[in-house]
């Protein structure tokens, strides 16, 4: 594929684990990848809390962690939130609510908003339930970061230069 003229770019909604983990993992079923091709949620957040000055309460996976080591989480001024697993505990999401409701215009970024997926060990609840409780809780709304969002296929078209216009029709 590397050899066509075809622009590829590989989509995750993905919140679990970084793109380096993500990349290592192609690589071992043997694609010619790097992370520079892979458009995940959480690089898409950093890149909207870098151009917004935001700086977040992280209630994110631990897998995920090391992309948001570029950004300033200080005096946190939003909440972003991704399918965290056992850090969905009610002091996690108690801390994210307090952050909200101390702020004069809230901002809830969620790196997706599934409702469940499965694993070996049976169904697990995904980001979207918690999202809705802060959402309720707050009354706001979520700015979902990853697919579905129709920007987040935008930012995977604008980053090898491509209009939507210009996709192949299947």
């Amino acid at each position: 594929m590397k050899g066509s003229r075809l622009k590829v770019r590989f989509c995750t909604n993905e919140s679990q684990k970084s793109r380096a983990e993500l990349v290592g993992q192609l690589r071992r079923l043997g694609f010619d990848i790097s992370e520079g091709e892979v458009t995940a949620p959480a690089p898409a957040a950093c890149q909207i809390l870098k151009e917004r000055g935001l700086r977040p309460y992280l209630l994110i996976h631990d897998g995920v962690r090391s992309e948001f080591d570029q950004i300033d989480t200080s005096n946190p001024n939003c909440v972003v939130i991704a399918d965290a697993g056992e850090s969905f505990s009610y002091q996690n999401m108690n801390n994210a609510f307090q952050v909200l409701m101390e702020l004069e215009n809230p901002v809830l970024i969620s790196l997706g908003k599934g409702r469940y997926y499965k694993e070996t060990s049976g169904l697990m609840l995904d980001v979207g339930p918690y999202m809705k409780a802060l959402e309720y809780a707050c009354g706001i709304k979520a700015e979902v970061v990853g697919k579905p969002s129709p920007e987040f296929f935008k930012s995977a078209l604008q980053a090898i230069g491509v209009e939507a216009h210009q996709l192949l029709s299947m």
